[in-house]
Protein backbone atom coordinates (compact mmCIF):
# COMPACT_ATOMS: atom_id res chain seq x y z
CA UNK A 1 0.00 0.00 0.00
CA UNK A 2 1.01 3.47 -0.72
CA UNK A 3 2.23 5.02 2.50
CA UNK A 4 0.43 8.18 2.53
CA UNK A 5 2.94 10.26 4.81
CA UNK A 6 5.12 9.82 1.62
CA UNK A 7 2.17 10.85 -0.61
CA UNK A 8 1.79 14.37 1.25
CA UNK A 9 5.62 14.79 1.71
CA UNK A 10 5.56 14.79 -1.98
CA UNK A 11 2.89 16.89 -2.94
CA UNK A 12 4.21 19.55 0.04
CA UNK A 13 7.89 19.07 -2.12
CA UNK A 14 6.11 19.82 -5.38
CA UNK A 15 4.13 22.81 -3.93
CA UNK A 16 7.59 24.27 -2.40
CA UNK A 17 9.01 27.38 -4.05
CA UNK A 18 11.64 26.96 -6.67
CA UNK A 19 10.81 23.14 -7.02
CA UNK A 20 10.11 22.29 -10.42
CA UNK A 21 9.64 18.57 -12.44
CA UNK A 22 12.80 18.50 -12.52
CA UNK A 23 14.73 19.53 -9.40
CA UNK A 24 11.80 17.34 -7.67
CA UNK A 25 13.12 13.89 -9.03
CA UNK A 26 16.79 15.33 -8.52
CA UNK A 27 15.87 15.39 -4.76
CA UNK A 28 13.95 12.37 -4.90
CA UNK A 29 16.91 10.47 -6.19
CA UNK A 30 19.44 12.58 -3.88
CA UNK A 31 17.37 12.05 -0.63
CA UNK A 32 15.07 8.38 -1.49
CA UNK A 33 12.31 9.89 -0.36
CA UNK A 34 10.45 13.24 0.07
CA UNK A 35 10.24 13.16 3.35
CA UNK A 36 13.78 13.40 3.41
CA UNK A 37 14.52 15.82 1.02
CA UNK A 38 11.85 18.24 2.59
CA UNK A 39 13.69 17.87 6.19
CA UNK A 40 17.12 18.85 3.69
CA UNK A 41 15.30 21.30 1.83
CA UNK A 42 16.14 24.36 4.37
CA UNK A 43 19.71 23.80 4.40
CA UNK A 44 20.43 23.04 1.22
CA UNK A 45 18.57 26.04 -0.38
CA UNK A 46 20.78 28.32 1.57
CA UNK A 47 24.00 27.13 0.14
CA UNK A 48 22.68 28.05 -2.71
CA UNK A 49 21.68 31.23 -1.63
CA UNK A 50 18.12 31.64 -0.62
CA UNK A 51 16.75 29.48 2.13
CA UNK A 52 13.45 28.55 1.78
CA UNK A 53 10.84 26.70 3.92
CA UNK A 54 8.97 23.46 2.62
CA UNK A 55 5.21 24.05 1.94
CA UNK A 56 3.40 23.35 5.29
CA UNK A 57 1.88 20.71 5.95
CA UNK A 58 -1.49 22.67 7.29
CA UNK A 59 -1.52 24.11 3.47
CA UNK A 60 -1.02 20.95 1.76
CA UNK A 61 -3.83 19.45 3.88
CA UNK A 62 -5.81 22.07 2.99
CA UNK A 63 -5.31 22.06 -1.01
CA UNK A 64 -6.34 17.86 -0.07
CA UNK A 65 -9.77 18.97 1.43
CA UNK A 66 -11.06 21.92 -1.08
CA UNK A 67 -9.68 19.37 -3.97
CA UNK A 68 -11.38 16.81 -2.32
CA UNK A 69 -14.88 19.53 -1.96
CA UNK A 70 -15.08 20.14 -6.19
CA UNK A 71 -15.06 15.96 -6.74
CA UNK A 72 -11.44 15.57 -7.77
CA UNK A 73 -8.01 13.74 -6.16
CA UNK A 74 -4.60 14.01 -6.23
CA UNK A 75 -2.04 11.85 -8.66
CA UNK A 76 1.24 11.86 -7.10
CA UNK A 77 4.50 10.95 -9.37
CA UNK A 78 4.88 7.35 -8.39
CA UNK A 79 1.18 6.27 -7.96
CA UNK A 80 0.28 3.52 -9.50
CA UNK A 81 -2.29 4.84 -11.93
CA UNK A 82 -0.43 7.99 -13.11
CA UNK A 83 -0.57 7.50 -16.50
CA UNK A 84 3.03 5.66 -16.97
CA UNK A 85 3.58 7.50 -20.33
CA UNK A 86 3.52 10.54 -19.27
CA UNK A 87 5.79 9.86 -15.87
CA UNK A 88 8.45 8.64 -17.92
CA UNK A 89 8.64 12.26 -19.31
CA UNK A 90 11.75 14.20 -17.71
CA UNK A 91 9.01 17.41 -17.10
CA UNK A 92 6.20 14.88 -16.22
CA UNK A 93 4.54 17.07 -13.25
CA UNK A 94 4.80 15.78 -9.55
CA UNK A 95 1.76 16.21 -8.81
CA UNK A 96 -1.58 15.88 -11.16
CA UNK A 97 -5.00 16.88 -10.01
CA UNK A 98 -7.98 14.75 -11.82
CA UNK A 99 -11.61 14.19 -11.31
CA UNK A 100 -13.53 11.09 -13.11
CA UNK A 101 -12.08 7.65 -14.59
CA UNK A 102 -8.15 6.97 -14.50
CA UNK A 103 -8.68 3.77 -16.51
CA UNK A 104 -9.10 6.09 -19.58
CA UNK A 105 -5.90 7.22 -19.34
CA UNK A 106 -4.41 3.39 -19.30
CA UNK A 107 -6.08 3.04 -22.17
CA UNK A 108 -4.05 3.82 -25.78
CA UNK A 109 -4.22 7.74 -25.74
CA UNK A 110 -4.34 9.36 -28.87
CA UNK A 111 -4.33 13.52 -28.76
CA UNK A 112 -6.28 15.58 -31.50
CA UNK A 113 -5.63 19.19 -31.44
CA UNK A 114 -6.60 22.09 -33.44
CA UNK A 115 -7.60 25.92 -34.35
CA UNK A 116 -9.86 27.85 -31.94
CA UNK A 117 -11.89 29.33 -35.14
CA UNK A 118 -12.16 25.90 -36.96
CA UNK A 119 -13.79 25.40 -40.10
CA UNK A 120 -16.76 23.36 -40.04
CA UNK A 121 -15.48 21.03 -42.19
CA UNK A 122 -12.57 20.27 -39.99
CA UNK A 123 -15.09 20.37 -37.35
CA UNK A 124 -17.28 17.45 -38.74
CA UNK A 125 -13.86 15.71 -39.72
CA UNK A 126 -12.41 15.73 -36.22
CA UNK A 127 -15.97 14.49 -34.63
CA UNK A 128 -16.07 11.34 -36.94
CA UNK A 129 -12.45 10.54 -36.77
CA UNK A 130 -12.54 10.86 -32.45
CA UNK A 131 -15.60 8.59 -32.62
CA UNK A 132 -13.90 5.57 -35.04
CA UNK A 133 -10.56 6.30 -33.08
CA UNK A 134 -12.97 5.79 -29.55
CA UNK A 135 -14.17 2.91 -31.31
CA UNK A 136 -11.13 1.00 -32.34
CA UNK A 137 -10.14 1.71 -28.43
CA UNK A 138 -8.20 4.72 -28.59
CA UNK A 139 -8.52 7.30 -25.61
CA UNK A 140 -9.30 10.83 -27.57
CA UNK A 141 -7.00 13.58 -25.83
CA UNK A 142 -7.65 17.23 -25.95
CA UNK A 143 -7.33 20.47 -24.51
CA UNK A 144 -11.34 21.77 -23.68
CA UNK A 145 -10.87 24.88 -26.26
CA UNK A 146 -13.24 25.36 -28.25
CA UNK A 147 -13.63 24.85 -32.18
CA UNK A 148 -11.62 21.56 -32.69
CA UNK A 149 -10.44 20.28 -29.08
CA UNK A 150 -14.65 20.68 -28.75
CA UNK A 151 -15.41 18.25 -31.61
CA UNK A 152 -12.94 15.97 -30.49
CA UNK A 153 -14.36 15.53 -27.30
CA UNK A 154 -17.84 15.28 -28.57
CA UNK A 155 -17.11 12.70 -30.96
CA UNK A 156 -15.09 10.40 -28.42
CA UNK A 157 -17.66 10.50 -26.07
CA UNK A 158 -19.69 7.57 -26.89
CA UNK A 159 -16.38 5.79 -26.23
CA UNK A 160 -13.91 7.69 -23.42
CA UNK A 161 -12.34 11.35 -23.62
CA UNK A 162 -9.48 12.55 -21.74
CA UNK A 163 -9.64 16.89 -21.35
CA UNK A 164 -6.68 18.50 -20.00
CA UNK A 165 -7.12 22.13 -18.77
CA UNK A 166 -4.74 25.12 -17.57
CA UNK A 167 -6.63 25.86 -14.68
CA UNK A 168 -7.98 24.38 -12.01
CA UNK A 169 -10.98 21.65 -11.83
CA UNK A 170 -13.44 24.56 -10.38
CA UNK A 171 -13.04 26.76 -13.47
CA UNK A 172 -14.78 26.38 -16.79
CA UNK A 173 -12.46 28.17 -19.62
CA UNK A 174 -13.89 28.74 -22.47
CA UNK A 175 -16.78 29.49 -20.17
CA UNK A 176 -19.37 28.08 -23.06
CA UNK A 177 -17.61 24.81 -22.42
CA UNK A 178 -18.92 24.16 -18.50
CA UNK A 179 -21.45 21.80 -19.53
CA UNK A 180 -18.60 19.42 -21.48
CA UNK A 181 -16.15 20.06 -18.86
CA UNK A 182 -18.32 18.74 -15.65
CA UNK A 183 -19.95 16.12 -18.13
CA UNK A 184 -15.88 14.92 -18.60
CA UNK A 185 -15.27 15.13 -14.91
CA UNK A 186 -18.07 12.59 -14.11
CA UNK A 187 -17.75 10.37 -17.27
CA UNK A 188 -14.33 10.36 -18.43
CA UNK A 189 -11.25 12.09 -17.06
CA UNK A 190 -10.48 15.52 -16.70
CA UNK A 191 -6.41 16.59 -15.67
CA UNK A 192 -4.54 19.71 -14.17
CA UNK A 193 -1.61 20.74 -12.38
CA UNK A 194 -3.25 23.40 -10.99
CA UNK A 195 -4.82 23.45 -7.47
CA UNK A 196 -8.34 24.88 -7.33
CA UNK A 197 -8.97 28.34 -7.55
CA UNK A 198 -6.33 28.35 -10.06
CA UNK A 199 -7.52 30.99 -13.19
CA UNK A 200 -6.33 30.13 -16.85
CA UNK A 201 -2.97 32.32 -17.75
CA UNK A 202 -1.69 32.26 -21.09
CA UNK A 203 1.85 31.41 -19.38
CA UNK A 204 0.12 28.05 -18.58
CA UNK A 205 -0.94 26.92 -21.25
CA UNK A 206 2.35 25.29 -22.80
CA UNK A 207 2.12 23.42 -19.87
CA UNK A 208 -1.09 22.04 -20.70
CA UNK A 209 0.15 21.44 -24.03
CA UNK A 210 2.64 19.22 -22.44
CA UNK A 211 0.63 17.28 -20.67
CA UNK A 212 -1.40 16.52 -23.93
CA UNK A 213 1.72 15.38 -25.94
CA UNK A 214 3.67 13.53 -23.03
CA UNK A 215 0.32 11.01 -22.11
CA UNK A 216 -0.30 10.49 -25.75
CA UNK A 217 1.52 7.70 -27.94
CA UNK A 218 0.83 10.52 -30.88
CA UNK A 219 -0.81 13.62 -31.90
CA UNK A 220 -2.77 14.59 -34.62
CA UNK A 221 -3.25 17.83 -35.64
CA UNK A 222 -6.53 18.48 -38.01
CA UNK A 223 -6.27 22.22 -38.14
CA UNK A 224 -3.78 25.31 -37.68
CA UNK A 225 -2.36 28.26 -38.16
CA UNK A 226 2.00 28.27 -38.50
CA UNK A 227 1.89 30.09 -35.03
CA UNK A 228 -0.43 28.02 -32.70
CA UNK A 229 -0.59 26.07 -29.60
CA UNK A 230 -1.59 23.27 -31.71
CA UNK A 231 1.57 23.44 -33.40
CA UNK A 232 3.87 23.90 -30.39
CA UNK A 233 2.46 20.78 -28.93
CA UNK A 234 3.27 18.56 -31.91
CA UNK A 235 6.11 19.57 -31.38
CA UNK A 236 6.71 19.03 -28.25
CA UNK A 237 5.00 15.59 -29.01
CA UNK A 238 7.97 15.08 -31.48
CA UNK A 239 10.58 16.40 -28.49
CA UNK A 240 8.98 13.37 -26.27
CA UNK A 241 9.39 10.64 -29.22
CA UNK A 242 5.89 10.21 -29.76
CA UNK A 243 4.10 10.19 -33.56
CA UNK A 244 3.24 13.83 -35.21
CA UNK A 245 0.25 13.86 -37.45
CA UNK A 246 -1.29 16.27 -39.74
CA UNK A 247 -4.60 16.52 -41.41
CA UNK A 248 -3.92 18.11 -44.87
CA UNK A 249 -5.82 21.34 -46.03
CA UNK A 250 -6.41 23.22 -49.15
CA UNK A 251 -3.24 25.79 -49.54
CA UNK A 252 -5.96 28.74 -49.87
CA UNK A 253 -7.52 28.41 -46.03
CA UNK A 254 -4.66 29.96 -43.55
CA UNK A 255 -5.84 27.57 -41.02
CA UNK A 256 -4.78 24.46 -42.94
CA UNK A 257 -1.19 25.78 -43.10
CA UNK A 258 0.25 24.80 -40.12
CA UNK A 259 -1.31 20.70 -40.66
CA UNK A 260 0.35 20.90 -44.25
CA UNK A 261 3.94 22.66 -42.82
CA UNK A 262 4.29 19.67 -40.51
CA UNK A 263 3.73 17.04 -43.45
CA UNK A 264 6.56 18.87 -45.57
CA UNK A 265 8.54 18.94 -42.25
CA UNK A 266 7.98 14.70 -42.05
CA UNK A 267 4.27 14.26 -40.03
CA UNK A 268 2.66 11.30 -41.05
CA UNK A 269 -0.27 12.46 -43.25
CA UNK A 270 -4.00 11.09 -41.91
CA UNK A 271 -7.05 10.99 -43.85
CA UNK A 272 -8.61 8.20 -41.71
CA UNK A 273 -8.86 6.43 -38.59
CA UNK A 274 -6.93 3.21 -40.26
CA UNK A 275 -4.15 5.70 -40.88
CA UNK A 276 -3.77 6.96 -37.42
CA UNK A 277 -3.91 3.11 -36.07
CA UNK A 278 -0.93 2.53 -38.38
CA UNK A 279 1.00 5.55 -37.80
CA UNK A 280 0.50 4.25 -33.58
CA UNK A 281 1.43 0.40 -34.57
CA UNK A 282 4.98 0.99 -33.15
CA UNK A 283 3.51 1.74 -29.62
CA UNK A 284 1.72 -1.24 -29.00
CA UNK A 285 4.59 -2.99 -27.46
CA UNK A 286 5.77 0.10 -25.87
CA UNK A 287 6.22 -0.83 -21.72
CA UNK A 288 3.94 1.10 -19.41
CA UNK A 289 5.75 1.08 -15.91
CA UNK A 290 4.25 3.74 -13.55
CA UNK A 291 7.59 5.11 -11.47
CA UNK A 292 7.98 3.86 -8.28
CA UNK A 293 6.48 5.78 -4.98
CA UNK A 294 9.73 5.20 -2.74
CA UNK A 295 13.26 5.12 -4.42
CA UNK A 296 16.90 4.24 -2.30
CA UNK A 297 18.64 7.11 -1.79
CA UNK A 298 20.97 7.60 -4.92
CA UNK A 299 23.46 10.07 -3.45
CA UNK A 300 24.54 12.51 -6.39
CA UNK A 301 28.27 12.20 -4.71
CA UNK A 302 30.03 10.34 -2.46
CA UNK A 303 30.63 13.43 -0.27
CA UNK A 304 29.39 16.81 0.41
CA UNK A 305 30.50 19.36 -1.77
CA UNK A 306 33.50 21.61 -0.11
CA UNK A 307 33.60 25.36 0.04
CA UNK A 308 36.81 25.11 -2.25
CA UNK A 309 35.04 22.92 -4.73
CA UNK A 310 31.57 24.91 -4.27
CA UNK A 311 34.10 27.99 -5.25
CA UNK A 312 35.92 26.38 -8.31
CA UNK A 313 32.73 25.15 -9.75
CA UNK A 314 30.79 28.67 -9.26
CA UNK A 315 33.95 30.22 -11.16
CA UNK A 316 33.36 28.15 -14.04
CA UNK A 317 29.38 29.16 -14.61
CA UNK A 318 28.44 32.80 -16.26
CA UNK A 319 25.74 34.02 -18.24
CA UNK A 320 26.80 31.89 -21.34
CA UNK A 321 24.99 28.31 -21.29
CA UNK A 322 27.56 25.08 -20.56
CA UNK A 323 27.28 21.54 -20.27
CA UNK A 324 27.15 19.81 -17.11
CA UNK A 325 29.85 17.14 -18.87
CA UNK A 326 31.61 20.18 -19.71
CA UNK A 327 31.92 21.77 -16.71
CA UNK A 328 33.17 18.02 -15.06
CA UNK A 329 36.20 18.18 -17.18
CA UNK A 330 37.07 21.48 -16.78
CA UNK A 331 36.37 21.32 -12.79
CA UNK A 332 38.03 18.10 -11.74
CA UNK A 333 35.02 16.99 -9.97
CA UNK A 334 32.55 13.98 -10.37
CA UNK A 335 29.80 14.70 -12.55
CA UNK A 336 27.22 13.86 -9.52
CA UNK A 337 29.27 16.34 -7.39
CA UNK A 338 28.56 19.12 -10.09
CA UNK A 339 24.92 17.94 -10.27
CA UNK A 340 24.58 19.07 -6.31
CA UNK A 341 26.08 22.01 -6.98
CA UNK A 342 23.68 22.77 -9.64
CA UNK A 343 20.90 21.57 -8.08
CA UNK A 344 21.67 23.90 -4.59
CA UNK A 345 21.82 26.78 -6.94
CA UNK A 346 18.57 26.21 -8.80
CA UNK A 347 16.48 25.64 -5.56
CA UNK A 348 18.51 29.33 -4.74
CA UNK A 349 17.17 31.08 -7.68
CA UNK A 350 20.05 31.13 -9.10
CA UNK A 351 20.69 28.87 -12.20
CA UNK A 352 18.72 29.01 -15.45
CA UNK A 353 18.18 25.60 -17.09
CA UNK A 354 18.50 25.37 -21.31
CA UNK A 355 17.84 22.91 -23.49
CA UNK A 356 19.90 19.88 -24.13
CA UNK A 357 20.83 19.86 -20.26
CA UNK A 358 23.14 23.09 -20.70
CA UNK A 359 22.89 25.59 -17.48
CA UNK A 360 23.87 29.44 -16.84
CA UNK A 361 23.70 31.58 -13.66
CA UNK A 362 20.71 34.06 -13.41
Amino acid sequence: MTPSGERLARLRLARTRGIGPVSFRQLLQRFGSAEAALTALPDLTQRGGTRIAPFSLDAAQGEVAALAAHGGRHLIWGDADYPALLAAANDAPPVLIVAGDTGHAARRCVAMVGARNASAAACRFARMLAGELGAAGFTVVSGLARGLDTAAHQGAMPHGTIGVIASGIDTAFPPENGDLQREIAENHLLISEYPCGTEPLARQFPHRNRIIAALSEGVLVVEAAPRSGSLLTARMAGDYGREVMAVPGSPLDPRAQGCNALIREGATLIQSAADVAEALGSFIDTPRVAAPMVQAALPFATNELDDAARASLLQLLGPAAVGVDELARQSGLMVGEVQMLLLELELGGRLTQHAGGRVSLC
